[in-house]
């Protein structure tokens, strides 16, 4: 089928900023549909219906799909595959069918005015995500253009950044960018006092560390001291051997069986924006636990499930990675781990006491894989001299499931 859906992205400066062959889709459009802002920026000379997305999104999408094979426009701002709905429309709509006709984005725009190079720019959007998000993003000297999600946005992202101690960061607010009433508001977080800018802004923040800041590192093995928990942790030297083990890889799903706090899960989401992780958790405060450590490290879209193993893994979607911290010698748990586990999958079990290695030395007899054991000693005080001190020694198993 020929392209029936032409997506095309329109700037503050309305019909003006559109070349010919969106002028031209517009005008031989059956349908448009929009947000009311975009529709209203269209001439009265385009007779098309215009049909404002309805909440949820979904059921637009499921009106405009219905259309199938009849010319329709959809606006969308700026670059419609950045952050835009061009990008939900690829999901259910064949390339061969869809045109994109794409003007600047704001981050183009914004980039522009800032003198900001885009390729050494982190570009996010807390336009309809949570805005915990950010938390991954703050290291000295980062860049980041920010599309907000309205108009107290700027006053939220000021406040995130000194809480983090990086009230010293630099932080611009441009308005409506790329039309008449385009506007730069600069200040730092530590002195921003604007409540409210206009709804259709994009922050720039030029990272700077306080003396307080705290910032932390994209690599495995995280301070102890970054989490929130009970004692029911992963200790920062075995969870950086067991990460990488795991060997998380963009856009991979890991299961967490017995999550504790949720320092596994958490770091496998923050070594790639694509990953993904489930982290299962029976106790109730350990599940709060999970929530909060997961926004304040930056990855809200950690996927909680309440409930034991092997129970609460039904229905769950197949993972690249499975790790075991606990409940390894519960019934059943090793066993729907590994029949759950996708083709090519990593299974990786940590065990503490006699009984847990025991089974994963039978384990390993039946599937093969690696057994090893982590021993970590730490100096600590002694009576005016330090001696080490060893912590419990942690076996990991690691066992690749054939392709």
């Amino acid at each position: 089928m020929a392209a029936w859906l032409t997506v095309i992205g329109i700037g503050e400066d309305g019909w003006a900023g559109l070349g010919e062959t969106a002028r031209a889709a517009l005008k031989d459009a059956g349908i448009v549909f929009g947000g009311q802002r975009h529709l209203a920026l269209l001439p009265n000379e385009i007779k098309a219906e215009r049909r404002s997305w309805p909440s949820p999104f979904a059921d637009g999408l499921r009106d405009l799909l219905a259309l199938r094979g009849k010319p329709v426009c959809v606006l969308a701002s700026g670059d419609p595959m950045l952050f835009g709905v061009g990008a939900s429309l690829a999901r259910d709509v064949p390339a061969g069918e869809m045109r994109v006709l794409p003007v600047p984005s704001s981050f183009s725009l914004a980039a522009s005015r800032l003198g900001w190079p885009l390729q050494e720019t982190a570009q996010l959007s807390i336009h309809g995500r949570p805005i915990e998000l950010l938390h991954a993003h703050f290291h000295q000297g980062a860049r980041l253009l920010i599309l907000s999600h309205d108009g107290s946005s700027p006053a939220a992202i000021a406040k995130l950044l000194r809480q983090r101690g990086f009230g010293p960061s630099e932080m611009s607010v441009l308005e409506h960018l790329g039309g008449a009433k385009e506007r730069r508001i600069d200040d730092t977080a530590a002195g921003w006092s604007v409540a409210e800018v206009a709804a259709l802004n994009i922050v720039a923040v030029d990272c700077r560390s306080g003396a307080e800041a705290q910032p932390f590192s994209v690599l495995a093995g995280l301070p102890d001291s970054a989490y929130r928990h009970d004692g029911q942790l992963t200790k920062r030297d075995v969870r950086a051997v067991t990460l990488a083990r795991l060997a998380p890889c963009p856009g991979e799903l890991l299961w967490d069986v017995g999550a504790g706090c949720g320092s596994i899960g958490i770091e496998w989401m923050r070594s790639h924006p694509a990953c993904r992780a489930i982290a299962i958790e029976e106790n109730a405060a350990r599940q709060e636990l999970i929530r909060e450590n997961s926004r304040q490290l930056g990855v809200p879209g950690l996927q909680l499930v309440g409930g034991a193993a092997p129970h609460a893994l039904a229905g769950l979607d197949s993972p690249d990675a499975i790790f075991i911290g606990g409940g390894v010698t519960e019934a059943g748990v090793l066993e729907t781990c590994w029949a759950s586990l996708k083709p090519g999958g990593r299974l990786v079990a940590n065990a503490v006491t006699v009984q847990s290695e025991a089974l994963l030395v039978s384990w390993r007899e039946k599937l093969g894989g690696d057994l090893t054991r982590v021993a970590i000693s730490q100096a600590a005080a002694l009576g005016s001299f330090d001696a080490w001190r060893a912590a419990l020694p942690v076996t990991i198993f690691v066992v690749v499931k054939p392709a």
